[in-house]
């Protein structure tokens, strides 16, 4: 929700189709069940098996090995007259099913919508879920992973206004929907996000924003920071190009993190994804990341990522990740 991902400019259906979204991802994906005329669902099945190696922390010491289950979501899509509703429902591997994300939105005839509800952010290149994505691992482990709506949903108001090549939306929330608590440290103000999509160049996608989060912990300490987003997407023939730049300021300690992407379509089912990122995880420790990502489309709804990453990070050191991921879509 509320996102762009590469898959809007993708020559292909890839090995993780969710759907081809709108400015800000604010409708269901094209490739829903279809119930009846109110009510679509679409979802995906996610599992992968995977392995780091960290030498600095010893012989195999460092060593870390997954496998199973990532995470299960079904997605529930109405839509009544000019009121459309979206409810997701995943399962992250455990065995509670959570609400990822409930909202409905107003849409009036001037280009003008509302949203309310709980959602994600609008800024940020990287798909929400792990079908939206080139690559079985994100570009950031950190605060940078802005698109990732499983751990930085929030609860508000958004009002955007779609015009023919952009988007604006302006989004009035905070993570839990709460305003005020009982206590002295109670207060938590709303944060706010302004983000902008922009289409106007044919086969670029553009998008940048602004967001201020405005919170307190539990002693009464502030830990407002604010975000700043801008990324883009362009095709150049089988060629999917992606940049972006994310700047935090926490606390007066200012963070930064890019990206560079290249997804190459060696043919209608085999892609390959290559990814370079930096970022900061704190004032003093910096990460560097280059990932090499094959994907195959095995059929329409069942698509395979087999990813290569050396990740640097001056506080741990070099470590190596492999991963072989299955998503099925439907």
């Amino acid at each position: 929700m509320l996102k762009q991902t590469y898959k809007q400019t993708s020559i292909h259906m890839k090995n993780k189709i969710i759907a081809t979204l709108v400015a800000f991802g604010l409708v269901g994906s094209a490739s829903a069940i279809e119930i009846n005329d109110n009510l679509s669902i679409n979802g995906f099945i996610d599992g992968s098996v995977n392995k780091v190696d960290n030498p600095k922390a010893g012989i195999h010491s460092g060593d870390t090995a997954d496998w199973g289950l990532d995470e299960v979501e079904v997605n529930f899509l109405l839509n009544v007259g000019s009121v459309s509703g979206e409810l997701h429902l995943d399962n992250d591997g455990g065995s509670q099913i959570g609400i990822e994300q409930a909202h409905f939105t107003y849409s009036l005839e001037n280009g003008i919508s509302l949203t309310a509800g709980r959602y994600g952010s609008g800024l940020g290149l990287e798909g929400q879920d792990p079908a939206g994505l080139y690559t079985y691992s994100r570009a950031y482990s950190s605060n940078f992973n802005l698109g990732d709506v499983d751990n930085n949903a929030v609860e508000g108001l958004i009002v955007s206004y779609a015009a023919e090549a952009w988007t604006l939306q302006l989004s009035i929330d905070n993570p839990n929907g709460t305003v005020r608590t009982s206590g002295d440290n109670g207060k938590d103000d709303l944060d706010y996000e302004v983000a902008l999509s922009y289409t106007g160049i044919e086969n670029l996608n553009l998008g940048l924003g602004f967001r201020a989060n405005d919170a307190v912990n539990s002693s009464g300490v502030s830990t407002e920071d604010d975000v700043f987003n801008v990324n883009a997407t362009y095709q150049v023939g089988k060629a999917l190009l992606g940049a972006e730049y994310t700047e935090i300021d926490s606390n007066n300690v200012d963070l930064n993190a890019m990206l560079l992407l290249v997804d190459y379509d060696v043919s209608d089912k085999l892609g390959v994804a290559v990814r370079y990122s930096d970022y900061d995880k704190s004032s003093t420790d910096d990460v560097q990341k280059v990932t090499i990502a094959p994907n195959y489309a095995i059929t329409e709804s069942l698509g395979a990522i087999l990813e290569y990453s050396d990740i640097n990070d001056d506080a741990a050191g070099d470590s190596d990740l492999i991963a072989l991921e299955l998503t099925y879509t439907f």
